[in-house]
């Protein structure tokens, strides 16, 4: 059975309201004896809501993923490809030299995201901001952003959903206090995006920019040391 994040079932079934209508009208047009250009009009609205209900769909669709197990594995937090792998000091919030990997999603991928490992969270904080191309490097910082921090025994690992050009909502479903296991869901961004994951220093990193990863599933680092 098709799994859909909850976030997206008023698009989904608004447009589908709109395509029944639409369809209704369009009916009611070709039995009536409306004008051509009418009953034209009602069959392009009835197939483009229709497109856009399907399409609606396979962007909030929110599939199960096998989620990996093992000591001191952190698991990609979005889909999409990595556009970023570099060492950072991070100085708002981890206070330290860290590992920072980007991941662009695109629309055609899942935007369901998922914790890269367990812990608790100990920070939940939205920033106002621009929504320049989320592909950019300066976009992490200056477009309106949601930080989670991530408490595990050892380690902290710090989650951005960064908003993008066309993406103008990221969605962080916990709040500080929660307990977040490696693989579990925690919100989404809505229409292409950006995620950026500072991991620990001397995590060993398993990926580089152009490869593709999956929420939950694609190992990105490992911390030997856990």
């Amino acid at each position: 059975m098709i799994k859909f994040a909850p976030e997206g079932y008023p698009f989904i079934f608004g447009f589908l309201f709109i395509t029944f209508i639409a369809s209704l009208l369009l009916l009611w047009s070709s039995r009536s004896g409306g004008s051509q250009i009418s009953f034209y009009v009602l069959l392009g609205a009835s197939l483009l809501s229709f497109v856009v209900t399907i399409f609606m769909c396979f962007f909030f669709r929110d599939p199960e993923r096998k989620i990996p197990e093992g000591k001191g594995i952190f698991v990609s937090p979005a889909d999409g490809k990595v556009i970023l792998v570099k060492d950072v000091h991070e100085k708002e919030h981890l206070n330290s030299d860290v590992k920072e990997i980007s991941i662009f999603m695109s629309p055609l991928d899942v935007h369901v995201n998922r914790a890269p490992c367990d812990g608790k969270v100990s920070v939940v904080k939205y920033s106002p901001g621009k929504f320049m191309a989320a592909y950019r490097d300066d976009a992490s910082l200056q477009n309106e952003n949601i930080v989670m921090v991530l408490d595990s025994e050892k380690d902290r690992a710090l989650v951005r959903q960064v908003a993008g050009f066309v993406a103008r909502r990221a969605v962080c479903r916990v709040k500080a206090g929660d307990m977040l296991k490696r693989g579990e869901r925690y919100g989404l961004i809505k229409f292409s995006s950006r995620l950026d994951v500072y991991l620990p220093k001397d995590a060993q990193i398993k990926v580089r920019p152009g490869d593709k990863v999956k929420a939950g599933e694609t190992v990105i680092a490992v911390n030997s040391k856990q």
